[in-house]
């Protein structure tokens, strides 16, 4: 096993005293068995000290923990979820299996609106209230990533300091990845750990970029907008379709100066509302005014909730829209595992290089070259190569 190494960045003062200088870059260790565990602390490798923890958890130590509430096991596990590696993929889908009956009874809400608009600030009011209410709320907050570095800020989770610090209260910031709507591919998985955990209520919080919404809304019971006033971004939503996906419209801060113009602006968004069809069977969405600084229309939207929930349940729509979201997750992987047949089988990739070239000379027609890699593609060949990923006897 690599021995841990520590250097200075390179904008550090090359005559400054190693202990004066607070920050320092530390190598990783080769060699950890489960690379879900992250770095490792020097004084558990020369044995010095021992691990609070088990290292390495087993696929029971993970269910007993996600249904035992432990926040540590959970967070542990959708690390596991979120993993691209094979192996942790086998071992997340035995953890997701034994969670399965403990899932699908928390209440789940999407909340999306124009960056600015007050979505993590709403989020901390609002999951405190839920919380002081006797209800335990998980967020799942997904940030804007980086398409230069891949990485992401993981903001939301500074703004909701106080929801982060009470007990009934789970958030995992995560970076969307360039998926599609900002929402991460795990997090229909994420959500079902969360809900095995015992929170009861799942709120999505999406990066907000307004043209695929729809991700969110395949995901939730009740889908919620939050928008600003003065904005200009009240015709631009019907523009969108946003609108068309919304449960409830909620303007958000609707307090001091401002309150005047949110009530001129929660007016213009019911008349809008009037051309569009309803998101929901049965069910009429409204615009809400709200203030996340002052706290204030927040109990008057959990009672809209509530009563959405009491009528959709009450018509057999609230069911029939899980059932429809569960089988299209079921077509959603289709697609996505056939998608990585085909760009991950060899033959493909060894002829992509030479029919991308062609394509740009014009050689030939963007549809040929379609044509000729369908033809090489091999969907028994590919299979094979990837059987192992869900065979029940090799999940182990």
């Amino acid at each position: 096993m690599a021995e841990y190494t520590t250097s200075k960045p390179e904008w550090a003062p090359e005559k400054d005293d190693e202990n004066k200088f607070a920050c320092g870059v530390m190598s990783g260790i080769d060699g950890i068995t489960d690379t879900t565990v992250g770095n490792l602390n020097p004084a558990l490798k020369n044995g010095t000290m021992k691990p609070k923890r088990k290292m390495v958890l087993s696929v029971d130590d993970y269910i007993k923990g996600v249904s035992s509430g432990d926040r540590v096991t959970l967070a542990r596990a959708i690390t596991l979820i979120e993993s691209n590696n094979p192996k942790h993929f086998r071992k997340a889908q035995q953890v997701l299996q034994g969670l399965l009956p403990k899932t699908g009874k928390a209440l789940r809400i999407g909340i999306t609106g124009v960056p600015g608009a007050g979505k993590s600030t709403t989020i901390e009011a609002f999951g405190n209230m839920l919380c002081d209410m006797g209800h335990r709320v998980a967020v799942l907050a997904v940030d804007p990533t980086s398409s230069v570095t891949r990485g992401s800020i993981l903001g939301d989770k500074t703004r909701m300091g106080t929801l982060s610090r009470r007990e009934e209260a789970f958030i995992r910031p995560s970076p969307a990845g360039g998926t599609l709507g900002g929402v991460a591919r795990k997090s229909r998985e994420t959500m079902l750990l969360c809900e095995a955990a015992g929170y009861d209520i799942i709120l999505v919080e999406t990066v907000g970029v307004g043209q695929s919404e729809t991700t969110v809304r395949s995901m939730v019971d009740f889908f919620m907008l939050i928008v600003l006033t003065g904005a200009g971004d009240e015709l631009q939503g019907i523009k969108k379709g946003i609108m068309e996906l919304a449960d409830a419209i909620v303007v958000n801060k609707a307090d001091g100066d401002n309150l005047l113009k949110a009530k001129v602006a929660r007016a213009e968004y019911e008349r809008m509302i009037e051309f569009i069809r309803p998101a929901t069977e049965g069910w009429r969405t409204h615009a809400y005014l709200a203030s996340a600084y002052k706290k204030t229309g927040l109990k008057e939207l959990w009672d809209v909730i509530r009563a959405f929930e009491k009528v959709t349940h009450e018509s057999g729509v609230f069911k029939r829209r899980r059932d429809s979201q569960l089988l299209d997750w079921v077509h959603s992987m289709i697609d996505e595992h056939l998608h990585n047949l085909f760009f991950d089988d060899p033959v493909v990739l060894g002829r992509m290089p030479e029919i991308r070239e062609a394509v740009l000379k014009g050689v030939i027609s963007p549809t040929q070259a379609v044509a000729e890699l369908i033809h090489i593609f091999d969907v028994q060949r590919a299979t094979q190569r990837h059987v192992d990923l869900f065979h029940p006897e090799n999940q182990k």
